[in-house]
């Protein structure tokens, strides 16, 4: 699928992204320090062999995203297929509040359960590990029995069995 998208959108950037029905979105952002700019390509799914393992594409889009530090330059291109018709400005909007979460929920990984100072690197254990963390902090927070953040729920439970308990408890709707 990757290179399908590949060969389609740098067809498209041959023709200086000229394309019929081809829609084009660019935003900056500009805080702690560092610019980003994001362009995203959205058009309508053409009809391929491809992409009909998917049904229920409706569009297909590139996003290019430049983010500049004073470290340096970082760029990446992201290919994207979606159920959603190619209105640029409100796929830009989900795709940005899709990586927001993402980026929320790896500083609460990190912070709560020092993910990135984790030390297991061997075989499919650090993917076992992280999906125990993730479960873990789903679990903490769908949890309404204890008021406390998250790093707070998790001590007490490591703490008190009790707490613990009440936390398996509201999660079982006992």
């Amino acid at each position: 699928m990757y290179h399908h998208l590949l060969d389609q959108f740098t067809q498209y950037g041959e023709a200086n992204y000229e394309v019929k029905g081809l829609r084009r979105h660019k935003t900056v952002e500009k805080s702690h320090g560092r610019k980003e700019r994001r362009e995203y390509y959205f058009i309508q799914a053409p009809d391929s062999e491809t992409l009909k393992r998917w049904p229920g594409v409706r569009s297909i889009g590139m996003i290019y995203r430049c983010r500049e530090t004073g470290e340096g330059i970082q760029d990446e291109t992201m290919f994207v297929i979606s159920s959603h018709a190619p209105k640029i400005k409100m796929l830009a909007k989900h795709i940005r509040g899709h990586w927001g979460i993402e980026n929320r929920q790896h500083w609460v990984l990190d912070v709560t359960f020092a993910e990135d100072q984790s030390r297991i690197r061997r075989g499919a254990s650090p993917e076992i590990s992280a999906a125990f963390r993730r479960m873990a902090l789903n679990i903490l927070q769908r949890d309404t029995t204890i008021k406390e953040n998250i790093r707070g729920k998790r001590l007490r439970a490591g703490w008190d069995d009790k707490v613990l308990n009440a936390i398996y408890a509201g999660l079982s709707g006992n």
